[in-house]
């Protein structure tokens, strides 16, 4: 197949359009609202596609928050799928760890496009190369959708082995086999990968980095492969880009929405990209989502404390149809202070609000006199103590509980 111009991709992961954490119902569609956030989002990515049009579509897992989606999910999730579909657009959807069931021969969220066979939809749920005579197109695709280990090891396999040492055969062997489609691809054709995974190197939201031991993490050297020539990544919703200005760009693009408040900094989008053999442009494209305002708040003073609070608050045009979150930091005793309706009534053209509540306790444990403290056992020390940080009876009965078990424990050592 001839190659005449950089091959226009679209790459966008992590829909997951059923979440409805905030809000109410549209009374025109009868969905939570949020799910028409989410849809609204997913419907400009499609526009975007139609209009330009892109050459490909690349989707890079998760379109739904678990793998038993609502059929009235599904319905939506298909409508805008078979625009695509009808436009005569390649489109590759990559199944994510929130599309597949954690059993063995059990159907994913999006194995009906697959049982269809819906013209131009390309269903990625095992590791493998799509080629030009698939996709219609000059272009290589390596998929490695989300990995368990039911997938690639037997029962006998995993037998008698830690989470560990699984872990470390699940990616010796995606590895092996991720540089072997490598190895034999044709060298003259763009090669991308797409990946539903966690990277070495990424960041969570709220900059927490990839751990290794949880799940598991492909390598820099299968990623920042430099034969390969994009590599569309989903699973991680803080868009981010891996290997900076070199070849080949290793970009998750993030989430399509505001899941939570840990993403409240985030910008949301999709990438574009230029993808031609040894060289990549791309650009992200921020998505028009329904705004987050987090706000945390100390008092200090209980003179002025409604007083203080209230001047603390947003504009009424900052939160005009925001989700929002005030987080208020005082000391226990101060609870009877607390207006919570002047809040509320603050917040009255907010999406949805919700309030916090820190209540600062003494820190230190008031004991009683020295006599009596060392008249008491270990565990009567602790009781003490649970009672003075605040806790309420049922924690303090846990947390007593398993200080019982560490001290019986600690006691039968010092006997042996």
């Amino acid at each position: 197949m001839t190659i005449n111009k950089p091959l226009r991709v679209l790459h966008f992961a992590d829909a997951h359009i059923d979440i409805a954490n905030y809000g109410r119902h549209d009374p025109n569609t009868a969905l939570p609202i949020r799910v028409v956030d989410f849809l609204r989002s997913l419907d400009a990515i499609v526009e975007r596609a139609l209009a330009e049009p892109v050459d490909l579509v690349i989707f890079a897992g998760d379109a739904y928050k678990d793998r038993n989606p609502h059929p009235t999910f599904q319905r939506e999730w298909g409508k805008r799928i078979m625009r695509l579909s009808q436009a005569g657009i390649p489109t590759l959807l990559l199944v994510g760890n929130h599309d597949v069931s954690p059993a063995s021969g059990r159907a994913h969220t999006l194995h009906e496009f697959d049982t269809l066979d819906v013209p131009h939809i390309h269903v990625a749920d095992r590791i493998r190369r799509l080629g030009p005579d698939e996709l219609g197109l000059p272009v290589q695709i390596i998929t490695v959708p989300w990995v368990s280990r039911s997938q690639l090891m037997t029962r006998e396999e995993t037998a008698g082995k830690s989470h560990d040492e699984i872990l470390v055969e699940l990616e010796t062997r995606v590895s092996d086999g991720v540089r072997k489609l490598v190895d034999t691809a044709v060298p003259d054709l763009p090669l991308i990968l797409t990946a539903h995974a966690s990277v070495q190197g990424a960041k969570f939201g709220s900059e927490r980095a990839v751990m290794l031991g949880s799940e598991l993490v492909l390598s820099g050297s299968i990623v920042f492969d430099r034969r390969l020539d994009y590599v569309a990544l989903g699973h991680i919703h803080k868009r981010q880009s891996l290997n900076g200005d070199n070849h080949p760009p290793v970009v998750y693009p993030g989430s399509i929405e505001r899941i939570d408040f840990g993403e409240v900094k985030e910008k949301k989008g999709f990438v574009l990209a230029n993808v031609s053999k040894g060289h990549t442009d791309w650009q992200f494209e921020t998505l028009p989502t329904r705004r987050f305002y987090d706000k945390e708040i100390v008092l200090g003073n209980a003179d002025t404390f409604m007083q203080d609070l209230l001047v603390q608050l947003p504009p009424a045009e900052v939160i005009e149809d925001a989700i929002c979150r005030v987080r208020l930091s005082y000391p226990r005793d101060w609870e009877p202070l607390l207006d919570e309706n002047a809040i509320y009534a603050h917040f009255q053209g907010a999406f949805s609000i919700q309030i916090q509540k820190h209540r600062q306790v003494e820190k230190r444990a008031r004991l009683g006199d020295t006599a009596n403290v060392e008249s008491l056992s270990p565990a009567e020390l602790l009781e003490t103590y649970w009672r003075s940080i605040g806790l309420d009876g049922e924690e303090a009965q846990v947390m007593q509980a398993l200080a019982q078990e560490v001290l019986a424990a600690t006691d039968g050592g010092s006997k042996q």
